[in-house]
């Protein structure tokens, strides 16, 4: 009997043994799939969101082609991407928005990240003339009888500008009194050289 009894002591202590391990083992499993369960609840999150494995469509009006941009990418890039791809004649981007029917357009500046505002919702280039005029250009004066080389807005061969001289009160004193100074002048050198002979004769006559 006492043998039977330490067998079966023995038999319910690797029992116990055996049974911890498995416990041990489910609860490692268990921790694992609950941080794997966690990574892709996350990932799900971030792919919903848009911050993963998503992308952005621009529709260029001037090309009518539709552009294809990374999530997460700027509207500086992304203008300056699509005024690279434009040809010669066609308006600059100048900007992207976000237009809608019957909504006010969503307008995204330079450093500002392009965002889909769901259903309904198109982004799309921006031009100056869009706005119901086009960029001023800056006035340049031209020196006299420099032609003007830029082309008219009416199509014209370019035309001569000439400055108009200006003449006031002070311009024409300070004429005056230039010649009154160079008079003047003439006059001191003219009794200087009459002189001379007299000079030269008093300093010999004092020696």
């Amino acid at each position: 009997m006492v043998g039977y009894r330490h067998t079966d002591r023995l038999i319910s202590s690797s029992s116990r043994r055996h049974c911890g391990a498995v416990c041990n083992r489910a609860d490692m499993v268990l921790n694992s799939y609950s941080q794997l369960s966690d990574h892709y609840r996350t990932e799900l999150g971030r792919y919903r969101d848009g911050s993963i494995g998503s992308l952005l469509e621009v529709k260029c009006k001037s090309l009518n082609k539709t552009f294809r941009f990374a999530a997460g990418t700027k509207a500086g890039f992304a203008v300056s991407l699509i005024n690279r791809k434009l040809g010669s004649g066609s308006p600059l981007v100048s900007h992207i928005e976000a237009v809608k029917d019957e909504e006010e357009p969503i307008s995204f500046g330079p450093d500002a990240v392009l965002v889909d505002y769901g259903s309904g919702w198109m982004l799309q280039t921006a031009t100056e003339s869009d706005y119901g005029g086009g960029r001023a250009e800056p006035v340049r004066i031209l020196p006299p009888g420099i032609p003007n080389r830029s082309q008219s807005a009416d199509g014209s061969p370019p035309t001569r500008v000439v400055a108009k001289p200006t003449v006031t009160i002070v311009y024409l004193a300070k004429i005056l009194l230039a010649f009154f100074f160079i008079f003047v002048l003439g006059a001191i050198l003219t009794l200087a050289l009459e002189n001379i002979p007299r000079m030269i004769l008093f300093i010999n006559s004092l020696m």
